[in-house]
């Protein structure tokens, strides 16, 4: 194991090297490399969602590779290495697991409640490191998906009782916020019609959560459903010698109403 890990090192570093390296991977920098490695990630949850192992495989390769490029950059700037964060982050699996490592009680309501105290304890001292006040909703990050990203932040909020306490409120929201948008509709300002409709995506995802389930997953399978569906329609029109582009608006309707028919009848 430690073999691999060191060879796959070795390679980053010669990669980055001025003199004899790659002359992309050189000038890459950590602004650079964050696209690829949200992609890599994605990925990941792709081969998970497809149930393809032998894709999980390679996908958590490039995700590891994410991982090295990092720390090798940062390493070259003096800041870190790729031994700094395997130690940094099994310094915290320790911390945060005691009830293992430790042997303390293994209650799991306990232990969640030992676990968001152990991080608000991190988060505040952070804050106190940085010089300014600790928040609920400090290290939600910001380059999260934005679906991800609100699931969190309502997540955090609720912890400390900001909250509705009913989802039939919940409901209410996403009614009030639809109208607002709809009142916009007619406005010239299309900025304000972009605010509306991300309040409305904001309160949606509370609905979710509400309802216990993930928000980006749900858009995940809806945009599934979608390829699948789109995919029907252009099977149906090449039936036909058609194209999409060929095609009436009636007649694509048409051919997603039977998709949906055939998904229906299956999943009876």
């Amino acid at each position: 194991m430690a073999d691999r890990i060191h060879r796959l090192l070795d390679i980053m570093a010669r990669l980055r090297d001025p003199d004899r390296g790659c002359a992309w991977d050189v000038e890459q920098t950590f602004e650079t490399i964050v696209p690829y490695t949200l992609e890599e990630a994605y990925e990941v949850a792709d081969a998970i969602d497809r149930g393809d192992m032998a894709a999980l495989k390679d996908e958590l390769g490039d995700l590891l590779l994410q991982v090295v490029f990092h720390s090798r950059m940062a390493e070259e700037l003096g800041h870190f290495s790729f031994g700094d964060v395997a130690a940094a982050i099994s310094d915290k699996l320790v911390r945060r697991h005691p009830h293992v490592f430790e042997r303390e009680s293994s209650d799991p309501a306990e232990l969640r409640g030992r676990w968001e105290s152990q991080k608000a304890n991190e988060r505040a001292a952070k804050a106190a490191e940085d010089g300014r006040a600790s928040s609920v909703l400090d290290d939600v990050p910001i380059g999260l998906p934005a679906l991800l990203r609100a699931e969190k932040l309502q997540k955090r909020a609720a912890r400390v009782g900001f909250d509705w306490p009913e989802i039939d409120q919940v409901i209410d929201k996403i009614e009030e916020e639809l109208g607002e948008l709809r009142s916009e509709l007619d406005n010239s300002m299309p900025e304000k019609i972009e605010e509306e409709f991300g309040d409305l995506l904001f309160v949606l995802v509370n609905f979710a959560r509400w309802r216990g389930f993930d928000a980006e997953e749900a858009l995940r399978r809806a945009n599934r459903k979608f390829v699948r569906r789109f995919h029907a329609i252009e099977a149906g029109l090449a039936k036909t010698g058609k194209t999409p582009a060929e095609a009436s608006l009636e007649e694509m309707e048409a051919l997603w109403e039977a998709a949906k028919a055939e998904e229906r009848k299956a999943s009876l």
